[in-house]
Formats: structure tokens, sequence, C-alpha cells
């Protein structure tokens, strides 16, 4: 993640990730606006260029040739990605209301979400259809339906409601791959059949006679039956039927067709059409608000009507950019005047396409060839990034829209205070604090319930304290994911020691910026962190928050513990199983992710295993008879099990294969990119028999790599370990695995505890 030498003054939320939002994000990393900052909110890391989508169907595209990686992308242009889902406004307070965070504030919106199906206009369309749209979840239907096709015996009939370009192209498509998959399965292709709906009088009824003419004689040619001029109005299990009667059994039916808006956009006051498409005038801010832009397929240009095609999201991302800059900097936005005609390059699925533009028709391989340079050209504007431009120093205070809003951005680069003067105002903290609902303990005797200057707490008879600390910095630009993570990393230790958290401590630093801005990151990074403590029954009862150029969280948690079961590191025993129960990655992936190497769904599952607690791991663990345990983080693995062979008097067998590994780690580190912890961890390497032996193994740098909120690594008796492996995968840790064994030493005091095999 990027740190502003600058507070923020005015942010723009992005939500959703089309064609013309990829295009901000662009034009935003080369030319950033001092005192800007971008947020993008959409549920899917990777979005399809809609342009390519048919040829990834046909098998002439991978996956990552068709689909742009936003969390790479929001990382070039300094923008926070939210991996998230929006799902309704609330426009007085100018926020964004999201599926699984807090809403998000805005200065100035824009919506680029597309367009979905409206199936539950046609009777049973919504149970029994396969939708086309929205594009960025139709990857998983697909591949759902080519596997449901390719293990079919017998014959297939597949339906495609909706005979425009799209239709059409997708039909084909699908056609010319499952053909292909079934032949060299060596089955029959002509057991498949397909059949093309429409209301319509024609197919893509949008463009010239001749480009019709061109389709209707490859459909003809390929066998695929059309039936036009009446709507389907009904589909049931197997069987799709039309107005005019008509039924026809179908095994699958594909909807391409009555695309619309989302339902709440109807909850959001904005002027709508009837397809609830948003309406916008010629500078593409909505007819009801001046702050709120809409663009792509969910945008209704009331003063230029254009059908939904990408070419239209695509135009839109300079001038929606440009008017985004213009009024975040306090200048009037400029009109846009789409082209009239514009130029459709439509494939028919074996490397064959037809350009239709206006009156103009011309069709061949040839077409196809050049379709595919423009797509691929379009796509390296977004996969090869450019060398990150120079930080700007100074805030452009023309970003302010008031004379107050001036005086805060001027105050907040002046000379900071150091000690007590460097802690963020209490007002602004007491804002932020006042929506978190920390969970309530009986052992909390003064906490957040009843501020004090320190916390009290009881200590049940029986019971002893357990106390740790941990800190660090954030490591991306999502507060609320980064407050889950550290709460989570500082619980790793109660949990390892067999402990129940009882009460947690925060310590956090918030870079200086007006003050609604820095309200709004600690009131995001602190909600994600009470999720975690409540959800592990661990109070909230206090903390410091301070200014800071970059943001840091930390806890100092306390827990309980039985004095008789506690799971310590020197508990290991020989014969014991070394049980894993996260993969591990963290810290070269991260290290990926800052110098853009890392692909957005290698951090989405690294993420994911970040923000899993490990306290049902821990009950598991102790109900399985684990002797000794500890959470792997800073020190890595190898780090980490020497700290337990030392104590316990053992040695131990590690197996580099059975080691889990999140997805891409292997690949960075292949690539020479590690922590700026590794070299010290690596130093470790001293406590390997015979470790030059293995410096060639993928995996063995990872055993230096530095985890973030890892899993536990626990000495499990041999005769439990199976079934404890079994009972943590159903818990939800799916990657647990046995990763070794602990073996006598056979040396008193040898510095080569750990043996390593293949």
């Amino acid at each position: 993640m990027r740190t502003p030498d600058q507070p923020v003054l005015r942010d723009i939320v992005l939500v959703g990730g089309g064609h013309s939002h990829v295009g901000v994000l662009k034009r935003f990393a080369m030319d950033p606006v001092p005192g800007v900052r971008l947020t993008l909110i959409c549920r899917d890391t990777h979005t399809p260029y809609s342009g390519m989508l048919p040829g990834y169907v046909a098998g002439h595209y991978s996956y990552d040739d068709v689909h742009i990686d936003l969390s790479r992308l929001a990382e070039f242009a300094g923008a926070r990605f939210y991996r998230d889902e929006a799902i309704g406004l609330d426009r007085d307070r100018q926020r964004v209301v999201c599926r699984n965070r807090p809403e998000v504030p805005y200065d100035l919106l824009s919506i680029n979400i597309g367009s979905s199906p409206r199936v539950a206009d046609v009777d049973g369309a919504e149970k029994y259809t396969v939708p086309v749209k929205p594009i960025h979840g139709f990857n998983q239907r697909w591949l759902k339906l080519l596997s449901r096709v390719e293990n079919h015996d017998g014959p297939l009939v597949i339906a495609v409601v909706g005979a425009g370009a799209g239709g059409v192209e997708l039909l084909l498509a699908m056609q010319y791959r499952l053909r292909r998959e079934l032949r060299q399965r060596g089955k029959d292709p002509n057991q498949l059949h397909f059949h093309l709906f429409d209301a319509a009088a024609d197919i893509l009824p949008t463009h010239n006679p001749r480009v019709r003419a061109v389709f209707r004689r490859t459909l003809a040619d390929r066998g695929v039956t059309v039936h036009l001029g009446s709507p389907v109005v009904k589909v049931d299990a197997g069987q799709l039927r039309t107005e005019a009667g008509q039924s026809l059994g179908v095994d699958e039916v594909l909807w391409v067709t009555r695309a619309g808006g989302p339902a709440w956009l109807e909850q959001t006051g904005l002027a709508l059409d009837e397809g609830r498409f948003i309406r916008v005038r010629d500078t593409l801010q909505t007819e009801t608000d001046d702050n709120i832009f809409a663009a792509g397929d969910i945008a209704n240009v009331v003063h230029h009507p254009r059908e939904k095609a990408g070419v239209f999201a695509v135009r839109q991302g300079p001038p929606l950019a440009d008017n985004l800059r213009r009024l975040a900097t306090g200048r009037a936005p400029r009109d846009f005047r789409p082209q009239k005609r514009w130029l459709a390059l439509i494939s028919t699925g074996d490397r064959y396409a037809v350009a239709s533009r206006g009156d103009l028709e011309l069709h061949g391989a040839w077409v196809w060839r050049w379709k595919d340079w423009i797509d691929r050209r379009f796509m390296r504007r977004f996969t090869e990034l450019p060398p990150m431009p120079e930080a700007v120093a100074m805030p452009d205070t023309a970003a302010a829209r008031s004379r107050e809003e001036a005086a805060q951005a001027l105050s907040a680069v002046a000379m900071r205070c150091g000690g007590c003067g460097a802690k963020v105002g209490s007002t602004v903290l007491s804002r932020a604090l006042s929506e978190l609902r920390p969970v309530q303990r009986d052992d909390i005797l003064v906490g957040l319930h009843a501020p004090d200057d320190a916390a009290v707490l009881r200590v049940p008879a029986g019971k002893a304290v357990v106390q740790t600390v941990d800190f660090f910095r954030a490591f991306i630009d999502d507060p609320y994911v980064f407050g889950r993570i550290a709460a989570n990393h500082s619980l790793g230790d109660i949990f390892a020691m067999g402990a129940e958290a009882q009460s947690a401590t925060a310590v956090a630093t918030v870079p200086y910026g007006i003050e609604a801005k820095v309200e709004d990151v600690v009131f995001q990074m602190m909600a994600g962190a009470v999720d975690v403590l409540n959800d592990a029954g661990c109070a909230l009862v206090g903390g410091h928050t301070g200014e800071g150029r970059e943001l840091a969280l930390g806890f100092a948690v306390n827990g309980l513990v039985d004095p008789d079961h506690i799971l310590s590191k020197a508990g290991l025993c020989p014969g014991d199983a070394l049980v894993l129960t996260k993969p591990i990655g963290t810290g070269t992936l991260l290290a990926a992710h800052a110098r853009l190497a890392a692909k957005g769904r290698w951090i989405d599952t690294a993420l994911a295993s970040m923000v899993q607690s490990s306290r049902l791991a821990s009950d598991c663990l102790r109900r399985h008879g684990a002797r000794a345990c500890t959470d792997v983080t800073g020190f890595g693995l190898l780090g980490h099990l020497i700290e337990m062979t030392r104590p316990s008097g053992v040695d131990a067998e590690l197996s580099l294969s059975a080691i889990p590994v999140l997805p891409g780690a292997e690949e960075t580190v292949a690539a020479g990119i590690l922590s700026s912890l590794q070299p010290a961890n690596v130093r470790l390497r001293r406590g390997i028999r015979d470790q030059a032996r293995w410096r060639e193994h993928p995996r063995y740098p990872l055993l230096f790599d530095p985890q973030t909120a890892g899993g536990l690594l626990a000495g499990v008796p041999k005769a439990n370990a199976e079934a404890c492996v079994r009972e943590l995968k159903a818990l939800g840790y799916p990657n647990t695995a046995i990763i070794g064994q602990v073996l006598a030493q056979e040396r008193q005091g040898a510095i080569e505890p750990i043996r390593l095999c293949g």
C-alpha cells in the first residue's frame, strides 16, 4: 500500500469494477490529485472484459487473459480496495451501505455496476436458467455448465434466450467449445442441439441487414434452431414455453435478455428509468444528485440513449475521470457526447468475426485477428502497468470546497506536536468509538462501559492470567479488514496457550488529516477489530490512539487459563505428530502485492486465512490431547518450531511436501520476492541438519517466511492425529495437515534439531 504524503481532503468512492471505473483508476494513477483519495468497492477481485468473454468461452483465451485484476490496479492507483458488495445508499449522510462491512462515507460517488437479468419477470426463469449477466459472476456459472455438459451422456438440448449480438455470440462460442470438448472425449458432438429464442422479429435488431444476414447463415450452417417473434413466458425444470404456445424440452437455458438495475437502487431516491437504470445528464451526473455519477450499462444518458455495449462504458471512462477530478477540485464538470456510430466486432466462435458499423459489414478470419489485436491492446493497458508516479508533497486546497475545510487542510499539514500533543483528539475518538459495541463481561469491573484511567479486571478463582502484546503497521488499504487481522493476530498467542481471551487494550497510530477522515479511519479499523474480539468473547476495555505517518494497530490482550492445563511450547514428546492448522506464505505474498507482482486472488486467499480465528482450532487440539502449541507468526514456521524443540528437549522432522502453502507463495518466492524480515529468519537455517541439501527445494524459502495471523502448530499424540485433522477440517480449517513428527533428541544440546524430508 502507498502512504500519501498529504492529508485526505476529498473521498471519491467507486462502486463496481466495470469498464468505466478501471479507466478512472488508470487515469488517476497516472495523474493523481493531491488530497483526493479513491476507494473502490467491488465484490470481485477480477473483473472480466466483456469484449473477450466469448473468446474465453470458446477456449481461445485463459481466465487471466480476459480478466482485469482490480486489486493490483487499485494498488497501482493508490486507491483503497474494499472487496464487498454495495446494497444501498444513505444520501443524506453520504454513505454507501455494504453487505459485510460498515458504511463507507463519500464526498463524490460513481456507480458502474453493470446490469442484472430481470429473470423474476418470467415465471421460473430465476430458478431454472443460467443468467449471463452480471458478467463478473458468469465464470463460475459457465464452468459448472461446462462440467455438466462434459459429463453428460446422450442428447443434450441447450437454449439461449436473447438473440441480440451478445446472445448470438455467446451461443456460437459455447457451441464451438462444447462440440470440441465432446469430440476430444470420444463422444458424438452431434448430440448437442442449440435453440435461440427472442421476442423480436429478427436477430441482432440493432445491426444492419447485411450483418444479420451473415449471422442467419452462420446459425443455419451450425444447425441452430431459431425461434423469433414470441417471448419466453415460462421456464420449468426441463421445459421452456413461449407466449405463442410453443413448448420445448431443454436441459440447459441461458438467459441473455431483459437486463436491468438491481432492486436496491429503487430505495436510493435517484431518478431511474423503467429498467431501473440510473438517469444521468451529459456530464454523467445523476439527474437527482450532483455528487453521484453513473456510467456503463447501469447508466441511461437521457439525451444520448445507446444500446448496452461495452464500447460505451470504455469510452465513458476518461470523461468520467475528468469530471470527478474537476468536481473534487471545485471546478464545473463538462458535457460528454457519445459517438453516434460505433464499431462492433462480433465473433462466431471459431476465430472468425463480423465487423458492424452503421451500414458497414465486413467478415472473415482477418476480422477476428483484428478484434484479437484490439482486445489484447486494451487489456495491456491494465496488465502492463508503468512505474508508479512520484508522490506529491503538498495537498491542493482547491479540493476543499469551504473555508472551514481549507483551514482544516492547512492545519493538518502544519508541524505536528509530539508527546501527548500527538494524540488523536478526544472529540474525534468519542464519535468514532460511540458506534462500537464491545462485548460485555461480568469480570470487567471498569472498562469502556465506565471509562476511567485504567481498566479493572477480576481474575476468577482457579484461573491464571495470560498476557501478550502485538503491534504492526497496516499492509493493506482497507482499515476494516486490517483491524480484523490485527485483532486476530493479537489473539493468536492467547489461543496458542489454550487460554480464553478476556480483555484487550488497543494501541493505534492514524495518519494525520482533517477530523472527518481521521474519524472514519478509526471507526472502520476498530469496527473490524471489535467484530473479531466480540466473536472471541474478548472485551475491548480501552486504548491509546496517536498520530503517525502510517496506519498501525496493536493490542495488549489478557486471557484466563487453568494453570494445570497450559499449552506451552515446552510440551512436545517423541512420537507426537506435528499439526499445522493454516497454510503459510503471507510474508512473500504481501511483499509481492506491494510490488504489483501478486495476483488479486492470491491476496484474497491470504487475507481470508489471516482473518480466520484460531479459537476453535485451539479447542479442538486440546480435545485431542495436544501437549504443546504455538502460533506461527513473525519468526516463520522454522523459527517457531525451533522455539518448541529446544525447551522440550526433542528433535523434529518436517516434510516439505506436506506443509500447506497459500496459492501463489511458491511463485513469488521463486521470483525472489521476500519479506523484509526474511533475512533475519534465514539465520535460523543453522537449526536444520544437512540444510545445504534442501536449499533448491521450492518450499525451502517458505520455512523462513514471516506469517501474519498464522495458524497453530501443535504436537498431538500420534494415535489422535488423524482424527484431530479430520475434525479441524470440518471446523473450517481446510488446509490443516500433519507436517512432520517429533523425534527423540539425538544429542543433548545439539544446534541442529530439525531434519527435513521431501
